[in-house]
């Protein structure tokens, strides 16, 4: 893994109406994640957060496209997407800390241009795949992956100036076990590779994360992974806005993440949905902190 790494905080919190998990950024790096990542030998800048201005939106437009916030997510991510796209020029690892998951968006918009078959691994409870008209709450970041395969509005799809950021066969969902209706559809039509807990249970992480690496090794130039909290098991990740029961344990999680260490191909990341308002002591944002270090190489030996 590239050995210097770059560190984008993106406060965001309107992607989705629970307030706090734009004080995400702040509880990781609290919890200790630039000291963790020094001691693997690791390079770090830390550019801090993004600046997130709100956008005057209007009424209206929320009411016909069933998107909330569309000017304000869509501005934040144009700004995200530019900064990421900076980086890898740069030829430095993006290392981004959310924020909701509709900094997806911006991440993917930044990463994908580098690359002429990006791999995505969506470390998830939620697949993301909603659009306007399929979506329940109008909230973005349930639609980030979705837009990202190019289906939604072109304010959010056609972010760095171009779309789809990746192909269908390209993603793999891992964790995935609240997915509505419009989602279940999608994924049977895009043929889209995914892991429930179903799954999960039934091979063992191990042979899921095998199957991952061995799939998207044969077909990608690049893998971005993109990790919410929430895919954890509520017990251990608490402080997150759409917790569902039932999730990927935090040992799991660890030899996830170790297993992706040892197969080399992560070469983007970003950690989403950290809420400190909702959490107990930062014990999120230390879990993020700990999975991080075994993505990045740390080992019990």
């Amino acid at each position: 893994m590239n050995k210097e790494v770059t560190i984008i905080g993106v406060p965001m919190d309107f992607g989705q109406t629970r307030r706090g998990v734009d004080m995400g950024p702040s509880a990781i790096r609290y919890a200790g994640l630039t000291d963790r990542l020094e001691g693997l030998g690791y390079s770090i800048d830390d550019e801090g957060d993004l600046n997130i201005k709100i956008v005057n939106e209007s009424k209206e437009t929320e009411i016909t496209t069933n998107l909330k916030n569309l000017k304000t997510v869509a501005e934040a991510n144009d700004k995200l997407g530019q900064k990421v796209d900076q980086v890898i020029s740069s030829n430095r690892f993006p290392l981004v800390l959310g924020g909701d998951h509709s900094i997806a968006i911006g991440t993917l918009a930044g990463v994908s241009k580098h690359y002429e078959n990006l791999g995505v691994i969506w470390y998830d409870a939620h697949g993301d795949l909603n659009t306007g008209e399929t979506s329940p709450s109008g909230n973005i970041h349930g639609m980030s992956l979705a837009v990202s395969l190019g289906l939604g509005h072109p304010a959010l799809t056609n972010i760095g100036g171009y779309s789809p950021k990746v192909k269908p066969e390209n993603v793999v969902i891992i964790g995935a076990r609240d997915l509505d209706p419009g989602e279940k559809q999608l994924i049977k039509e895009q043929g889209i590779k995914v892991y429930t807990m179903h799954e999960i249970d039934r091979l063992g992480m191990t042979t899921v994360m095998s199957e991952t690496i061995n799939y998207l090794k044969e077909r990608t130039d690049g893998v971005h992974l993109s990790l919410d909290l929430d895919g954890l098991d509520p017990n251990d990740a608490p402080g997150v806005g759409t917790p569902v029961a039932g999730g990927i344990s935090y040992r799991e999680s660890h030899l996830a993440m170790e297993m992706l260490s040892e197969a080399n191909i992560i070469t983007s990341a970003e950690f989403v949905e950290t809420n400190p308002v909702l959490d107990k002591y930062n014990k999120t944002a230390i879990a993020a902190v700990a999975l991080i270090s075994s993505l990045f190489g740390d080992t019990l030996l």
